[in-house]
């Protein structure tokens, strides 16, 4: 289907109707004045139309004055001029025209049957499910998905953060509607929090991608840093030195895992599990020799590490948990450092074609042990972030972050094959992640149901934009 082709503006005139008529139901479901309703839902279709026709319809100058066919044969007739075009057979028909639409938009329209049918089973088995409100948030949800991913077919650069902002934007609309109190300062506030926690958790992850690694040591570390802490603070280490210390051995753990999945190429997700999985049950051992609470530890938590990470936690006047900001700075540090700094391009140089940075003379020994050095310190940070939260130790704090960094990471775009992406990609992904949980908790959805849905989102995401070069490009 190309620019311009009938069946594209009926398309985007059905989007741009779509989405301000269910603007219309739902200004009139919420009592706003009729006449406020009319205009914004005639300005809504208006908007959508001119944008739709600005990136699909092309200009004057460059409409064709000839028939556009497609097939020519070249050869020279008897009196040596060429044959006359003819169309192919049956192409240009609207039936040839609605194969080519959906061997294009294949996937998209994989992702709205997968988000029909996760509805559908939520409205049989989910008592109260189905009704009006959440009948329009849906529609709402599949049309912005369908504008999104369409649009962002013109944008040759962040593609996925377009996608990701969109998916972003409709989940915040659908909740403010769907659920009372959504859009309140307390519940935002709530949000930022754990995507703080889960955004620091992700950095050592971004980095490792970014060279076509995986970390999935992060939960444990994460878990035994957690348990650590308190451990030591119950010795009588001071609290500031405990800290210290829990970074250092969350950094040693990352080295180690940079060193052994450096000399065994290509198996650091098995290396990583092993690692993690030793660091959880000597966390447990040292913790439980004469304690009859395996894996949980008791103490008195700081009062300055629970204002660093709990709700009613405080930066200077501002009633704004500190962690909060501990992660702002972080990510805008980090963003602006991959993208404008020496060692952030010889990153992604080593991510893109490690040969070709090898002949550049780049360590990647020396950048591969230092990332997972950098993702064991960070994972360390978390844990000892969510002690001050929680105000007591957990060795299984971090499960839920297992494969939740790695869910970030793909929603944001990096390419998990290395390469392509960063963090600034990851914030996106991981604000997803958040506010759609914090929406299925919202509309009283069981856990099980949480983690369907969190899987269909990854599923078209990964097929949209996480595409990435094959690996023999890398080799």
């Amino acid at each position: 289907m190309t620019r311009g082709s009938p069946l594209l503006t009926w398309l985007g005139l059905a989007i741009a109707f779509l989405v301000a008529g269910l603007g219309f139901i739902l200004g009139f479901v919420q009592r706003l004045p009729a006449l406020e309703v009319f205009f914004y839902s005639v300005a809504t279709f208006a908007i959508i139309a001119w944008v739709w026709r600005y990136y699909t319809v092309p200009p004057a100058t460059a409409e064709r004055t000839v028939p556009d066919f497609t097939r020519i044969s070249a050869a020279p007739g008897a009196d040596g001029e060429v044959a006359a075009a003819t169309p192919a057979a049956g192409e240009g028909s609207p039936r040839a025209e609605f194969r080519a639409f959906v061997r294009k938009n294949r996937v998209l329209l994989l992702s709205a049957a997968l988000l029909v049918v996760g509805f559908l089973i939520a409205s049989a088995t989910v008592s109260g499910f189905l009704t009006l409100i959440n009948i329009i948030s849906g529609l709402i949800l599949l049309g912005i998905l369908i504008l999104a991913v369409t649009v962002s077919q013109f944008f040759a650069q962040n593609r996925s953060a377009f996608i990701g902002i969109m998916v972003l934007v409709a989940l915040f609309a659908v909740g403010s509607i769907t659920v009372d109190g959504f859009f309140s300062g307390q519940n935002i506030k709530s949000m930022l929090l754990f995507a703080s926690f889960l955004g620091l958790a992700c950095i050592g992850q971004t980095l490792v991608v970014l060279l076509g690694g995986l970390d999935l040591s992060i939960p444990f570390v994460i878990g035994a840093a957690n348990v650590g802490l308190l451990y030591l603070i119950g010795l009588g280490v001071p609290p500031w030195l405990a800290v210290l210390l829990i970074l250092l051995a969350g950094a040693l753990i990352g080295t180690l895992n940079g060193l052994l999945s450096f000399r065994l190429q290509g198996q650091a997700l098995i290396v990583t599990l092993g690692t993690g999985f030793a660091v959880s049950g000597g966390t447990q051992i040292l913790t439980s020799i004469g304690s009859n609470f395996a894996g949980n530890v008791f103490g008195q938590v700081p009062d300055w590490l629970k204002n660093l990470a709990a709700m009613s936690g405080k930066t200077l006047w501002l009633d704004v948990p500190p962690v909060i900001i501990i992660w702002i700075v972080a990510a805008v540090l980090l963003t602006l450092g991959l993208k404008h700094t020496y060692y952030g391009r010889q990153l992604y140089a080593l991510g893109g074609n490690r040969t070709s940075a090898a002949r550049l003379s780049i360590s990647e020994r020396r950048y591969w042990v230092a990332v997972y050095a950098i993702s064991g310190c960070t994972s360390a940070l978390t844990g000892a972030l969510l002690l001050g939260w929680s105000g007591g130790g957990f060795i299984g704090v971090g499960q839920p972050y297992l494969f939740m960094t790695l869910a970030a990471v793909v929603v944001g775009g990096t390419s998990l094959l290395g390469g392509y992406g960063g963090y600034g990609f990851t914030v996106i992904g991981v604000l997803v992640l958040q506010v759609l949980t914090s929406f299925l908790v919202g509309i009283g959805l069981k856990f099980e149901w949480q983690q369907a849905i969190v899987g269909l989102l990854i599923l078209p995401m990964v097929a949209l934009y996480a595409r990435s070069p094959h690996i023999r490009s890398q080799i």
